[in-house]
């Protein structure tokens, strides 16, 4: 039987990353992978999808090259070959990843794991054995049982990056970020697409105004939004797909190629052992104390299977935690209130802290601050003026609150938040840092100046 100090079970953006920082700080480390390295993240989820919206976004430029003052024949998209990119995209990271794993000197057991007690893992019959195991096996698409995916006619994720033809017409039904950046995609490339989402906005974790503006941006590009809608049935017997949706006006009959289901994620925790060990589960969650620790000794989770936010820097920064805690360095627990979220359709939404609304539940006292990217001038030399930077503060102590964004390029200006609100940064301190003119990342500053009614370009 093979020892190690630390087995990581599954290897996407938080099992790869927790490897690497094992052997950094000394232990012999492996890490066990049914499929490719880097997990859904890499091959099928947050790399990929970029480069589709990468491919949709350069043809949107080329259909609106006379805005810019070029002048190009017809601009045709080649789906094939769109979908032939990104598959590239994500092999290439992939390869990347064998070749950290190389690098640190992690090995790479390839097959199914499943937990045993006494801190052992069977892979496809081999046991292995280690002092700590860190369980980071994610998670995939959720069915509805209203929606069960045929993997033709209703996909998932997974099939909405490889199908072998464009579909005229496209159902997406959830419109988190999943939803949107497909909806986005699909509609760039001249799908006609029709978002159903059960809540009675789009992208309604975020802030009403981004969900506004999103809205706005879709409909002007000729996206059919439904809110306070809901899919109670598919027809998959004719050649495409009819699905029944129900609304407060009554029920609706849509037609479509393709219906793609995006209404979360499900736990890739059965038939790992879990049960055989011990570990306590509540609700589709591996249950952690703050270092990721589980119920049973030597046995850890992160990532998606933990409650956490389901994200891959979330479960990257859970990993990181985890093993420095288990090498005994002094760590401080992770700040759930401060990660960013980031939706990468066109605008783009990036947010993070309380919106609008959750900080008057508080019976918080705001300052709220607003900048649209219509008076920004460099969003307005790039033609990208949709969107807002918009934040909030609390109007006794100046403590940055919250920061929500929607336009071009402000998954990338996200940060400045996350930074100022981790240091504590008042808002008088970030309206005197000088931002540099001309960038769309000057519109922060600018919000913070609406603010405190300081604002100088509105």
């Amino acid at each position: 039987m093979s020892k190690y100090d630390i087995i990581v079970l599954g290897s996407g953006p938080g099992g790869y990353v927790t490897a690497i920082r094992a052997s950094q700080l000394g232990f012999k480390t492996a890490v066990v992978e049914k499929e490719n390295l880097g997990g859904v993240c890499l091959n099928w989820g947050c790399i990929p999808t970029k480069a589709l919206i990468k491919s949709a976004q350069v043809f949107e430029y080329l259909k609106h090259a006379e805005e810019y003052g070029l002048k190009v024949k017809e601009a045709e998209a080649d789906f094939d070959a769109v979908i032939k990119r990104s598959r590239g995209v994500a092999e290439g990271m992939s390869k990347g990843v064998q070749f950290l794993m190389k690098k640190n000197k992690i090995d790479v057991i390839n097959g199914f794991g499943k937990l045993k007690p006494g801190k052992k893992v069977d892979v496809d019959g081999k046991e292995y054995s280690a002092d700590h195991i860190i369980v980071a096996t994610g998670a995939r698409s959720r069915e509805l049982p209203s929606l069960p995916q045929d993997g033709k006619k209703v996909i998932g994720y997974r099939e909405a990056m490889t199908l072998k033809e464009q579909p005229k017409k496209m159902i997406v039904v959830g419109s988190g970020a999943i939803g949107v950046e497909f909806a986005y995609v699909y509609n760039s490339m001249g799908t006609e697409v029709t978002i159903v989402e059960y809540m009675d906005r789009i992208v309604p974790v975020e802030d009403a105004d981004v969900s506004k503006q999103l809205e706005k941006s879709f409909k002007k590009n000729g996206i059919n939004i439904m809110t306070s809608a809901e899919v109670t049935k598919v027809d998959t017997s004719g050649t495409g797909v009819k699905a029944t949706v129900k609304t407060k006006k009554g029920e609706e009959v849509l037609e479509a190629d393709i219906v793609l289901s995006a209404v979360g994620i499900k736990t890739n925790i059965e038939n790992i052992g879990l049960e055989d060990v011990g570990i306590a589960v509540d609700r589709d969650k591996i249950l952690v104390n703050d270092y990721y620790q589980t119920n049973i000794p030597g046995y850890y989770a992160i990532g998606d299977v933990t409650p956490g936010q389901a994200l891959a820097h979330v479960a990257s920064a859970e990993g990181i935690l985890c093993v420095e805690k288990i090498a005994g360095q002094h760590v401080e627990k992770l700040d759930y209130g401060n990660i960013p979220g980031c939706t990468y359709c066109s605008p783009e939404v990036a947010s993070v802290g309380l919106t609008e609304q959750q900080a008057k539940d508080k019976g918080i006292d705001i300052k709220v601050g607003k900048f649209p990217f219509s008076a920004s001038g460099k969003a307005s030399a790039g033609g990208n003026k949709d969107g807002f930077v918009k934040v909030i503060f609390d109007a006794k102590y100046g403590e940055w609150l919250g920061c929500h964004m929607i336009g071009a390029g402000v998954t990338d200006m996200i940060a400045e938040a996350v930074l100022g609100r981790k240091l504590e940064t008042t808002g008088h301190e970030v309206l005197k840092a000088v931002h540099p003119h001309p960038t769309m990342s000057e519109a922060v500053m600018e919000a913070v100046a609406d603010a405190y009614d300081e604002v100088i370009h509105l």
